[in-house]
């Protein structure tokens, strides 16, 4: 008697899933791809933001009115 792989014998247990447990395990399966999805939305949206002229003008402004508070002798 041969053992199985771990990835071989999670396959054979799911092929032994009732349809009602293999329509549960798609329904999550859509909503992790979905949940990854809008993430990968949100980093391409932040990586664009990052790159803006118009962001990085505001952010060195911010920079400088806060610059002085950089010497109050506090730690990070």
């Amino acid at each position: 008697m041969s053992e199985l792989s771990p990835l071989a014998e999670l396959e054979e247990n799911i092929r032994q899933l009732s349809y009602e447990q293999l329509l549960l395990i798609e329904r999550v399966s859509r909503r992790m791809r979905t949940d990854i999805s809008g993430k990968t939305d949100i980093d391409a949206q932040l990586s664009r933001m990052a790159t803006d002229p118009e962001i990085q003008k505001e952010l060195q402004k911010i920079g400088r009115e806060f610059s002085a508070t950089e010497q109050d002798g506090l730690d990070d």
